[in-house]
């Protein structure tokens, strides 16, 4: 793992943003994981500001969002879907049909974890793949105790996920207890992992995934097996964290 530290969220949300830009620059027809929360806003509002400023292109870019909200249709302001179309999609010029995000309204939900996990398959898999951390370790929202064979499935939400999403809903009643994730066999598939950290809540975090041995009761630890990690982390997620020298 490469642990890029950074002073804050400002910083970390434009060293990201440069990162992904490198990459479609480079590759322009890249397939791109995505993730929602509150931590890669930063880092979608400079793509945006960077498209429209200097015309980065998406138009050849395939995006496979990490999950959605059981429950939900994609119109839902509260959704995924509606998420990432706020946030980033209707404000570049990428092609809204090759952006992939499960269906968490599926009639058959084990059909539709099946149906996404073979899309990313038929699309040659991830070649970069945007995570965040949970407090309690999760990526995506493979939640503590998810089998690191895990592939596209239903989760069911804990207590700490519920509450820490409920600043995003009027009441913490209203936030959906199940989801549908990208296992995490299928994140650990892509070819580059780019994790992004800030804030003084996920310092505890970030001394378990530095500091322990792969255990599933913390998901983010099996990112020690990828070949190809970055971490961009600001100060006070690092704080006390010992880094490891390449």
């Amino acid at each position: 793992m490469n642990i890029i530290e950074v002073k804050d969220y400002q910083e970390m949300s434009e060293r990201a943003a440069k990162y992904i830009m490198g990459k479609v620059t480079a590759n322009p027809s890249i397939t791109l994981g995505l993730a929602t929360g509150s931590t890669p806003v930063g880092t979608y509002k400079n793509l945006i500001r960077d498209h429209q400023e200097n015309g980065t292109s998406y138009r050849d870019v395939t995006t496979f969002n990490l999950d959605e909200y059981v429950g939900l249709s994609g119109d839902d302001p509260n959704s995924y879907q509606y998420f990432m179309n706020e946030q980033l999609f209707n404000h570049i010029d990428i092609n809204k049909a090759n952006t992939h995000i499960p269906r968490g309204d599926a009639s058959n939900l084990q059909e539709e974890c099946m149906r996404y996990e073979e899309l990313i398959a038929q699309n040659g898999g991830i070649e970069l793949q945007v995570l965040g951390i949970g407090s309690n370790g999760h990526i995506g929202f493979n939640e503590p105790g998810t089998s690191f064979q895990s592939k596209t499935h239903i989760v069911q939400l804990t207590d700490s996920t519920i509450h820490a999403n409920a600043r995003f809903f009027d009441r913490v009643e209203d936030v959906p207890t199940k989801a549908v994730s990208m296992g995490i066999s299928t994140i650990m598939k892509s070819k580059e992992i780019l994790l992004l950290v800030s804030g003084e809540n996920k310092n505890e975090a970030m001394h378990k995934l530095v500091g322990s041995e792969e255990n599933e009761n913390f998901p983010a630890s099996v990112l020690k097996n990828h070949p190809s990690v970055t971490i961009i982390a600001d100060q006070p997620a690092l704080q006390g964290v010992k880094i490891p020298q390449l």
